[in-house]
């Protein structure tokens, strides 16, 4: 393993970030007291104060990580200031509108300055943007394999929100960033096959996963009726994600307006303002794993009419609380919903969203959440799911994957 003695000078620390660090305190053991034998880097903008599935991989990650492996994990991300966060995250101040906005970098030579002096052995980009090319770049410099992760699919929703030149622009400028990476992650069939159509080689499928031990079926209580001012008999379903156009949030709340009474939908996020509905509950982000899975576990189900998921990771958390779950049938979501486990409604088509809501409710809830919870127990547990990630590091490590083409500076 590479250790870089230069120190890192001029920063801040959150609160809970314990002793000052440095690049020449790195410990030559992880955090298990198992011998180091690989450094991994994150960086991405995509990590901030609201969550995200992308935010949450990375935490689960760095945890896991640290319990169960000899690896150190390194996390550098956009923040509020120089320095260490709360949870161990190294921030590059960035500049953000508002405190709930994602920090967008504009300066380049922070991010690469900060990967040079922690030296690993394998960097892993979870997003295209500034970062992702100061990563290429690093990586070359250090002679280290780059990992990029593809989570979403912007040039698809560009295509659709702008039309057809704007999806085409982006689609170059993406598949001319991932064709540079040494290997190219997807957390579904459905985003390696978008991939693969552009020409991008070296690509592997990885799924995302779920804590298993905080998403249960012993988070359920039964006052969430009561805490909503419901009647016991009303039927309640959970949206929980980002208010954004692309989540297609007017069929959800118009396939409600037709359901009416007992059917309620509760909505959990942040973004968009929702139009007012009688059977629609509207409630702030929920920071908290513990109170999401304890909403989850206390509703009937989960719905999504989202088109554009390139995974879906709510839909899993849903199904490990004991949950079934209602999805649009596109995107990722035929990959995770089965018949067992749920339903899935054509997209786009709040007449038949809302007649697959009432046949959902015609079937064994319990039943169905117990087969949820069983099939993500088989597949989705993180455990099953980074020991999948740690192969792809020691194949990279391996450089088992070839011809790449390296992005360095002139």
């Amino acid at each position: 393993m590479n250790v870089s003695s230069e120190p890192m000078s001029n920063m801040r620390y959150g609160p809970a970030a314990g002793k000052v660090w440095s690049a020449t305190a790195l410990e030559r053991r992880a955090p298990n007291g198992a011998p180091i034998d690989m450094h991994v880097l994150d960086t991405t903008m995509l990590y901030g104060p609201l969550g995200g599935g992308v935010a949450r991989y990375l935490k689960e990650k760095r945890s896991w990580l640290a319990r169960n492996s000899p690896c150190r994990h390194s996390l550098l991300v956009p923040g509020p200031f120089d320095g260490i966060g709360e949870e161990g995250e190294h921030y590059i101040a960035t500049w953000a509108p508002n405190e709930s906005s994602r920090r967008w970098p504009w300066r380049a030579s922070p991010w690469r300055d900060a990967i040079r002096r922690y030296a690993p052995d394998i960097i892993e980009v979870e997003d295209p943007g500034l970062i992702g090319w100061v990563a290429l770049q690093a990586a070359g410099e250090l002679g280290v394999p780059l990992v990029a992760f593809c989570h979403s699919d912007v040039a698809g929703h560009l295509a659709r929100r702008l039309g057809p030149v704007a999806g085409g622009i982006t689609r170059a400028y993406l598949q001319s960033f991932y064709r540079r990476c040494d290997v190219v992650l997807t957390p579904s069939e459905f985003m390696r096959g978008r991939l693969l159509d552009w020409h991008v080689e070296n690509v592997v499928v990885r799924p995302l996963g779920v804590d298993l031990k905080t998403f249960n079926p012993r988070a359920r209580t039964f006052t969430l009726r009561r805490e909503l001012g419901l009647g016991e008999n009303a039927r309640v379903l959970v949206y929980a994600g980002r208010f954004a156009r692309e989540k297609n949030l007017d069929v959800l709340t118009s396939a409600f307006r037709k359901l009416g009474r007992p059917y309620y939908l509760l909505m959990l996020g942040a973004g968009e303002t929702i139009r007012r509905q009688s059977n629609v509950i509207v409630r702030p982000y929920e920071r908290s794993s513990r109170e999401l899975a304890r909403v989850l576990a206390s509703a009937d189900g989960l719905v999504h009419a989202g088109d554009e998921e390139t995974f879906g990771l709510v839909l899993l958390e849903a199904m490990s609380c004991g949950r079934g779950v209602i999805a649009a049938a596109a995107g990722a979501a035929p990959e995770i919903v089965t018949l067992d486990t749920g339903m899935l409604a054509p997209a786009r088509d709040a007449g038949a969203l809302a007649s697959t809501i009432e046949a959902f409710y015609q079937r064994d809830l319990d039943a169905m959440g117990r087969r949820a919870r069983a099939h993500v127990e088989r597949s989705y547990g993180w455990d099953t799911v980074m020991r999948g990630l740690l192969e792809v590091y020691r194949a990279v490590q391996r450089w088992e994957f070839k011809g790449t083409a390296r992005y360095v500076a002139s």
